[in-house]
């Protein structure tokens, strides 16, 4: 944690060390750790030539679309920002006002259902995977606003059958989990 009344240079420095370690730092949260207001957070940024979130979290993704196979980039729900295939994978998810009900501003299941399914099929090393089986659990109300973050784990592969948990949080509670099984249908398998 940053100390109080950081000099300049040093806010700076350590500003560039954080966003490195976790490029999804908000510029809130960045004025909380450094105890100064989000304009200040912003007028490093942009005296140091860190891009603004959006353009960090789009940054990263368009890294990972370039190694999916199983799935076409465009066709992901939310941002692919880590992929490793064959393993893992995270994306982040953004509801907008069309993918919520009008009077609660609850997101609609079919989106978060939607977010993890996709991101099941791109951590599968292969050309072509669908989803054979999926036991979904929705635990809590995702709201309007809220950043749902999906994580996608291969846990077991069996022959052309792949494995696949995605656990989705919400600030750090999960809001979604789905146990997936797929099916490589590759003509080389």
């Amino acid at each position: 944690m940053a100390r109080l009344n950081l000099p300049k240079k040093a806010r700076q420095r350590a500003l560039m060390e954080r966003l490195k370690a976790d490029p999804f730092l908000t510029d809130e949260e960045l004025s909380d750790i450094f105890h100064v207001s989000v304009q200040t957070i912003r007028l490093d940024r942009l005296e140091l030539g860190i891009p603004e979130l959006r353009e960090r979290i789009k940054s990263v993704a368009e890294r990972n679309y370039e190694k999916i196979r199983a799935i076409g980039g465009q066709e992901i729900v939310g941002e692919l920002i880590e992929l490793e295939l064959g393993k893992s994978g995270i994306s982040i998810l953004t509801p907008t006002e069309d993918m919520v009900f009008q009077k609660t501003k609850i997101v609609r299941g079919h989106y978060i259902y939607a977010q993890a399914e996709s991101l099941a099929i791109a951590v599968i090393d292969a050309k072509v995977a669908l989803i054979g089986v999926a036991n979904i659990k929705y635990k809590t109300p995702v709201y309007l606003g809220d950043k749902l973050v999906a994580k996608a784990e291969v846990v077991r592969r069996r022959g052309n059958k792949y494995f696949v948990w995605v656990k989705t949080k919400v600030n750090h509670q999960e809001a979604f989990r789905g146990k997936f099984i797929l099916v490589s249908i590759d003509d080389d398998q």
